[in-house]
């Protein structure tokens, strides 16, 4: 049986508001952040996933600890909750994949970047070409 678990963790990062959206299963974690501009609220963000869910972004997947299927105590379960919210930081699991992502994405942008500046420096060399036969043209 594939155990699924979701977490999304609204928080302030200086200026903006942020989700951490945070998805684990088949043993495989990731996660994307999503800005908010000023403090959402619930059902902004309700609003927000079902508009937009399928152009999230996820972080590569990395390996993740398998979820258990065991029944935990709703007591037990407020007060992990109080704790992971009295904590207020970012997972390290969850810095680790969106440094992952963002050196993926930088890495892309690089690349694409090079080959754009190639073609254009190309392109001037032929324009240059032509020029300097068209001057000499009928001489």
């Amino acid at each position: 049986m594939c155990i699924i678990i979701s977490r999304l963790t609204i928080l302030f990062e200086d200026p903006f508001w942020i989700g951490l959206y945070e998805r684990e299963y088949d043993g495989k974690y990731e996660v994307c952040k999503i800005t908010f501009g000023s403090e959402p609220k619930d059902y902004e963000v309700y609003s927000f996933m079902l508009s937009n869910w399928g152009r999230l972004k996820f972080s590569p997947a990395l390996t993740g600890s398998q979820a258990t299927s065991e029944h935990i105590n709703p007591k037990r379960m407020q007060r992990i909750i109080k704790r992971q919210l009295k904590t207020g930081y970012i997972g390290t699991k969850a810095q680790q994949a969106l440094k992952l992502q963002h050196e993926q994405i930088k890495t892309e942008t690089k690349t694409r970047r090079k080959a754009e500046r190639e073609l254009e420096n190309k392109r001037k060399f032929e324009l240059r070409q032509k020029k300097k036969k068209e001057r000499h043209r009928g001489h």
